[in-house]
Formats: structure tokens, C-alpha cells, sequence
């Protein structure tokens, strides 16, 4: 639920690593300290208030500053269309408190991207992403894919609050992967860091909220954007969804797809694998590893997605397919899920069963064997059940990376559009 585990992560380009050893020097500007004053004295004109609740700023860390060629070129060089580029971009990790699955203390670490140049008061895009599995991978420390969709969207001229969810980038502990309920909390607190943090930084924020995200994204944007339209946070004003290929209905089009062959095999393993370690941490999907992965399989699974290791390396430690993966008897259970694996499925379905008061938009893509369509087809018609008409766009034959690169233009386009109606 990811961009696909088949593709070749990209390398830094010679220019990216010249531009971001450049950067390493604007980071002795870094703007910590946050929590031993009541107030933050950012690059603004205005100190900011600070709390110690849920979303509270600890940190901005400055990561990149790029003009708008060096923004372009990067998106050029990664088939991207750039011509949405409008500004460069500066962005800023951010480290902020929010909440663990269990409801306790913890802190989490987020991307926020701000245009150079443009209104002084910025619309926010939410931006959440699709899987991953190295810390490392996250929008706050990424070098590549974790940028994309952050940079689209800040170079046409809006702030983008991009969370890297619990247990991701800078943050302590695991990633409770595919557990929509801290995703979204962990979202709903970066976009609250985000609004204290563009205010330190002299481009405060107008309230208007534009929801994307891909893959694990695009069902965690869709969720997201129900919690803001159920007034989470007086603060935002959704205006807009537009996710990219999101597992909107696992039991009813993810799960039956891994099984009847329309999800590529490694993805399927590699999603699977993921999904039931981490399941496990929340709900009894299984008392020990040996009742639900055959072996050797079983003996080192759950040790692979410690956040440190990389999609390359899982992969080429677990086997060609999921029924290779699991026993017998829990591949069964996969077809007819009950006690903790329904509960584990349950969780994350019903996140387009809900009523938006605003304009959706779901992309998605028939050639996509990681995501398939059903998901996005299945999400419309939650939504046309509730009133809705979401307009689902079809990308074709792009894979599951594919119908992001194409998407993501479209959408900035879209937004631009909403914005000036």
C-alpha cells in the first residue's frame, strides 16, 4: 500500500547531494529550544504561544532550501511534470507531541514545506504518505520519494503539512503500520505543529485545509478529512480530498485482490508480512509468530520491520508469495477473517462511509497491482451511498508509483481551481 516494493528507489542526484550540503550549513540557524520558553521567537514577527497538549511545537529543524529550477529539475528527474511550478521551497522538520495507539505521551516528527514567495498567508495541503518501512524513508528526512508530493504542492504557492507518522522519521518506538486511528491522529497533530510553526516563521496560515496522500495515504487523507470535517480542530476548514490509490476496503477489495492473484506477489508478501506484525502489536492476530508465517519465516519476521530495515532487504528475505509465507490454516483465515484479524481489518476499513461536505476526487489506476482500482471504485460508492458523487479518475496503465506521478500535477491544478472559485 505503498509505492510498489518491485521499483528501484532512486539515488540522490549529484545536484540534490551538492544542494543539500548547502543546507547542511543553514541548519546552525535551527529553531529548538521551543519547549524551554513559553513562547517561540521563529524567524516571524510574532512569537507564538505554545502548549503542552497534543500538537505542541518542539522543534523546526531547517532541511532544504531549493529556487524554483533546482524544484523543477528534481520532479523532472524523477518523471514528474513540473510545470505547477510556480515558487522554490524552504522546508523545516518539525517535532511535536501527539498520542501513541494506546492514547499515552509521545512525540512524532512531520515535513512542513513553505513556498518562497506567494501570498503571505498560505492554504495547507495535507499531505500523508504511503508506506514505508525505513525510518529514514519519511518526508522529514527523505532525499526522494518522500519529497515529491510535499515540493508539488509547495512550489504552486501553498504550505504542506506532511507527517511521518508514529514510529517514522525522527519519532521513538515502531510504526503501528496501517492503523488508521494514530495516523490520523499523528496527522491532525502535525497539522496543528505546522500552524504554530508557519506563524513563527512569518507565512501564518488561512485555516483552508486541501487533503491528498498516496497509497496508505490516500486512505489515512480520506480519514483525516473526516475528522476535520467533523470540526476536530476549530482551527481548519477541509475544502477539498483528492487521494491517490488508497486500500480504502481491505476485506473487500484488498485482501480477496492478494489472493486472486491481482496483486503482484511481491508486493503481497511484503504487504502482508508488514500488516500482520504490526496488526499483532494492537489487536491478537496471532499468540506466537509460528501460527501464522511457516518457517524459517516465522523466526525472524517480526525483526524485519524494526524500522531500520529497507523494503530491498525484506524482500529478498521472505519468499516468492504469500502462500508460501503463512500456514495453511492462517491463509484459510485470511479468506474468512474472525477474532483479532477481523478486528485488525475492521479497524481500517469505513473510512470512506461518511457524508464530505466538499469536493472529492479519487485517482487511481487500472494497470496498478498494488493497490487495485476496486478500492477506489468500492470508496465511491460509500460515498455515493451517503449523498456523495466522488468522480473517480483512471490513470490507466500506470503502475502504483505511476498513477502518483501522474496524479499529483492533476490535483495541484485542481486545488489552484477550488482555490480561486
Amino acid at each position: 500500500m505503498t509505492h510498489t516494493t518491485t521499483s528501484t528507489r532512486s539515488r540522490p542526484s549529484t545536484q540534490r547531494r551538492r544542494v543539500r550540503r548547502c543546507l547542511a550549513a543553514a541548519t546552525a540557524v535551527v529553531l529548538t529550544a521551543l519547549t524551554a520558553a513559553p513562547a517561540v521567537a521563529a524567524s516571524g514577527p510574532h512569537p507564538v504561544r505554545q502548549s503542552a497538549g497534543r500538537g505542541a511545537l518542539l522543534g523546526v529543524t531547517p532541511v532544504a532550501d531549493l529556487s524554483r529550477s533546482e524544484v523543477a529539475a528534481f520532479l523532472k528527474g524523477a518523471d514528474i511534470d513540473p510545470a505547477t511550478v510556480r515558487h522554490g521551497v524552504r522546508a523545516y522538520r518539525l517535532t511535536y507531541r501527539t498520542v501513541t495507539p494506546g492514547g499515552e505521551p509521545t512525540t512524532a516528527t512531520g515535513l512542513l514545506v513553505l513556498p518562497r514567495g506567494g501570498e503571505r498567508r498560505l492554504d495547507l495541503v495535507a499531505d500523508t504518505h504511503g508506506t514505508m518501512v525505513h525510518r529514514d524513508y519519511a518526508p522529514s528526512v527523505a532525499t526522494d520519494f518522500g519529497l515529491f508530493a510535499p515540493y508539488l504542492h509547495a512550489a504552486a504557492g501553498r504550505a504542506v503539512a506532511a507527517p511521518d507518522y508514529l514510529g517514522l522519521g525522527k519519532g521513538p518506538g515502531l510504526h503501528p503500520y496501517m492503523d488508521t486511528t494514530s495516523a490520523v491522529s499523528a496527522s491532525l497533530d502535525m497539522l496543528r505543529a505546522s500552524r504554530t510553526a508557519s506563524r513563527a516563521l512569518g507565512r501564518p496560515l488561512t485555516g483552508d485545509v486541501y487533503g491528498t496522500g498516496f497509497s496508505q495515504g490516500g486512505q489515512v487523507a480520506m480519514a483525516l478529512g473526516r475528522e476535520l470535517a467533523r470540526g476536530a480542530d476549530r482551527h481548519f476548514r477541509l475544502r477539498a480530498l483528492a487521494p491517490v490509490a488508497g486500500p480504502y476496503d481491505l476485506r473487500g477489495a484488498e485482501v480477496p485482490a492478494l489472493l486472486d492473484g491481482r496483486v503482484n506477489d511481491i508486493s503481497g508478501v511484503f504487504y502482508m508480512s508488514y500488516f500482520l506484525t504490526a496488526q499483532n502489536r494492537l489487536h491478537p492476530v496471532y499468540a506466537d509468530p509460528a501460527d501464522a508465517f511457516r518457517q524459517p519465516y516465522a523466526g525472524y519476521v517480526e525483526q524485519l520491520f524494526d524500522t531500520r530495515h529497507t523494503e530491498e532487504d525484506i524482500v529478498t528475505k521472505l519468499p516468492g508469495s504469500v502462500k508460501e509465507l503463512l500456514t495453511d490454516g492462517f491463509y484459510e483465515r485470511l479468506r474468512h477473517p474472525d477474532g483479532g484479524l477481523l478486528a485488525a481489518l475492521k479497524a481500517q476499513d469505513g473510512t470512506c462511509d461518511w457524508k464530505p461536505g466538499v469536493p472529492v476526487r479519487l485517482h487511481t489506476a487500472a494497470g496498478d497491482t498494488d493497490v487495485p482500482i476496486a478500492n477506489s471504485v468500492n470508496c465511491a460508492a460509500d460515498l455515493a451511498r451517503n449523498g456523495v458523487r466522488a468522480r473517480v479518475i483512471d490513470h490507466g496503465k500506470a503502475d502504483h508509483n505511476g498513477s502518483f506521478k501522474l496524479a499529483g500535477p492533476q490535483i495541484v491544478r485542481w486545488f489552484d481551481a477550488l482555490a480561486h472559485s
